[in-house]
């Protein structure tokens, strides 16, 4: 029998697996699991959106290779996600401490459905525009579970996933108090960490890189431009067709 390679995105833990007893140890009895068999582990790892040493973590080996740095996630990758919905935000600041505003884009199997902008400040920074744009995408996110939809977040700002995903745990044991100074932007952040808290298990939540022609991050960067020059403290949906040639010509962030 050919091998096999199983990639998990969403399960008890998320990764490639080279056997199906060890692929169902994560998603038999997982709500929303989402899980597939592929033939190579080339096409699992662009399957699963980037490398990872989770074949060789999760198989009976005696020895553990260095842990690589994940490749970044190209737009084939992300459209071979298999996700209903798929939510990319970002921030823009003009300049940093400056105008800032939050631009989203919402993509529902693979075609842009949405468009959001706003939530501008006169005096912010890029790494608020960016929590409250992760925030908000969180907030829709769980409406889009709701109604039944699978979902998946994609943000540029390594900053803001580390915040809610890696620092936010520890930071509330020692009373939202870390060594070396006060916590920046404690407000947003405890916000979005409590509700990423609550969406956990039924979320997907990846990094991209910023301008390396990812549709969805391209349009919510030019969406934070538009808050910016209109100067809209709500979040708002952007009413004009939604040429995409246009909006991508706009000022990038």
């Amino acid at each position: 029998m050919a091998k096999k390679y199983y990639v998990v995105w969403s399960g008890r833990q998320n990764g490639i697996y080279t056997t199906w007893e060890q692929c169902k140890q994560q998603v038999d009895g997982f709500a929303g699991a989402k899980f597939k068999a592929f033939p190579s582990l080339a096409e699992a790892e662009a399957a699963f959106g980037r490398k990872t040493d989770a074949v060789t973590r999760h198989s009976p080996t005696k020895t553990q290779p260095k842990k690589a740095k994940p490749a970044a996630l190209t737009q084939s990758q992300i459209e071979a996600m298999p996700f209903d919905i798929k939510i990319f935000s970002d921030g823009g600041c003009e300049p940093n401490p400056g105008k800032a505003g939050t631009g989203l884009a919402v993509y529902e199997h693979n075609k842009l459905s949405e468009l959001w902008f706003g939530l501008y400040q006169q005096f912010g920074t890029n790494n608020t525009a960016e929590l409250r744009g992760l925030h908000h995408a969180l907030l829709m996110a769980k409406d889009k579970i709701t109604h039944g939809h699978s979902v998946a977040i994609f943000c540029d700002s390594k900053y803001s996933i580390d915040c809610i995903t890696q620092w936010a745990p520890g930071w509330e044991k020692k009373g939202w108090k870390k060594s070396g100074g006060e916590i920046k932007n404690l407000d947003i952040i405890q916000s979005a960490y409590r509700l990423y808290q609550e969406l956990a298990t039924h979320i997907t939540l990846h990094h991209v890189n910023g301008h390396v022609d990812i549709e969805g991050n391209e349009l919510a960067d030019r969406m934070s431009i538009v808050a910016i020059d209109t100067q809209e403290t709500e979040l708002a949906p952007y009413r004009k067709p939604y040429n995409i040639a246009e909006i991508m010509a706009l000022r990038t962030g």
